[in-house]
């Protein structure tokens, strides 16, 4: 791949519409649109300044193919930081690829991946955390993932690593100045500003890394698996959850033979509930390899709710049951569970307590939506959503997490140096690792294979 040469894209969704847009950027942008651009007031793209939009025909020799709107950007001030030329066409997948051949055919090439951010990064228009910034909000499906691209898009994450960077950077400058002075034995570089300085730096890093946690929820979304013996509500929940009758419901026992997956969003929050196959012993070799699928899921999942019959709870079954809970809770102990207690339009509520002891649980009627809300309530209550709301920074990327994670142990061996008395030869070697780190999340120091990996994954077009 040349960065040299003029791209084109289509930058809107492939297929028709009412509307296309035809994206083009390089040094040729508006000289190879100025040769198939006939304005209706007879302008040249060439002498137009930019950011402004023209209303003319596509024409290919004397074969008119669309009446177009072209907006004219000029470096540097575009996207991409070279020219680029955006053709709305209308939407007919016909006039899109007649657009896209002719340009071709007058000198551009169709863009990569991601090939447009990868030039707006290596043109200094934005750096390589806010590039990938891009990426998350095409992809963003709620409002808390949005959130978290537009801040990182628009550099909060970024500059506070390259404010950490500087000063770093500034303190290592001083003890490689003193490795030049070893034999006089000097200190340029204050020991306890530094100490001071380090312990900041560990805290950030901390922060920022503790926020993963909470970013990746937000992100991918909280993976909920649904579990409980055959007909106890399983499918009934998810269909009362979703508003949506997207499981089966029966009152044949074994009805669920494979995982159901759904969304919803909360609050801005993505939940992705999964509807299990009935846990029992089963000879039937279909509904055996569903309940296996049901532990898959339960093992990939970071909530799980056991959910029981309020109808089959007694006294008689009430240690059964505490011991299935307790079997749960043993096996996946990083788990956060909750226990459900479904149809409980049909018994009592102070026979369940009595019956289920000291045991919390949330009582509710899948059939009738009577506590659904309040389940919402208590998922929502598991994502710790404060940062968010203080607008704090939060890591979502697990590329940054890694190279955060990294600079953190290096920063704890620096630490570790200065308070054994290491000399000033041995600490530049982490400090160095650390700012290497830093770099790798901004895009000060990449490489063609990690740049290569990122931008593959981005849309064409964009």
């Amino acid at each position: 791949m040349t960065h040299h040469d003029t791209i084109i894209a289509l930058s809107t969704a492939s297929g028709a519409g009412a509307i296309a847009v035809l994206r083009i950027s390089g040094t040729e942008a508006i000289t190879i649109s100025n040769t198939i651009f006939k304005s209706i007031h007879n302008k040249q793209l060439k002498n137009q300044p930019t950011h402004t939009v023209h209303l003319g025909h596509i024409v290919d020799a004397d074969r008119v193919l669309d009446e177009v709107l072209v907006s004219v950007f000029k470096n540097p001030q575009s996207y991409t930081g070279e020219d680029v030329v955006e053709i709305s066409c209308h939407g007919s997948s016909y006039i899109q690829q007649e657009i896209m051949q002719l340009c071709i055919r007058k000198g551009c090439r169709a863009a990569s991946p991601g090939e447009f951010t990868l030039r707006a990064f290596l043109n200094g228009k934005m750096d390589l955390s806010q590039a990938e910034a891009v990426a998350d909000l095409i992809a963003s499906d709620s409002a808390a993932a949005h959130q978290i691209a537009m801040q990182q898009m628009r550099g909060g994450f970024s500059s506070e690593i390259k404010i950490l960077r500087e000063e770093l950077l500034n303190f290592a400058s001083l003890i490689e100045l003193e490795l030049d002075f070893s034999e006089e034995d000097v200190e340029f570089a204050d020991r306890k500003q530094f100490e001071d300085l380090l312990q900041r730096i560990r805290r950030v890093l901390k922060y920022l890394l503790d926020s993963f946690s909470t970013g990746n929820v937000i992100k991918n979304g909280v993976p909920i698996a649904i579990i409980g013996a055959p007909n106890v509500g399983k499918s009934t929940l998810l269909n009362a959850l979703i508003n949506e009758d997207k499981a089966i419901v029966s009152n044949i026992a074994g009805t669920t033979r494979d995982a159901i997956e759904d969304e919803i969003t909360i609050e801005g929050v993505k939940f992705r509930f999964i509807d299990t196959a009935g846990i029992r012993q089963t000879e039937d070799t279909v509904e055996a390899i569903g309940i296996e699928k049901t532990f898959e899921k339960m093992a990939q999942s970071q909530v799980i709710l056991q959910l029981f019959d309020a109808s089959k709870i007694t006294t008689a079954s009430s240690q059964e049951i505490l011991k299935q809970i307790q079997d749960t809770a043993t096996q996946y102990p990083e788990k956060q569970l909750l226990i459900i207690v479904n149809k409980m339009d049909t018994s009592s509520h102070k026979v369940i307590k009595d019956c289920l002891d000291s045991q919390e649980f949330l009582g509710l009627s899948a059939k009738t939506g009577e506590g659904v809300a309040v389940l919402k309530t208590q998922l929502l209550g598991l994502v710790q959503m404060g940062k968010l709301r203080n607008n704090d920074t939060i890591i979502t990327n697990a590329r940054h997490y890694d190279a955060l994670g990294q600079a953190l142990e290096n920063i704890q061996n620096v630490q570790n140096g200065l308070q054994n008395g290491l000399s000033g030869d041995l600490l530049a070697i982490d400090i160095r690792e650390a700012l290497h780190h830093f770099g790798r999340i901004t895009g000060e120091i990449s490489t063609d294979d990690l740049l290569g990996n990122i931008f593959s994954n981005f849309c064409i077009g964009k």
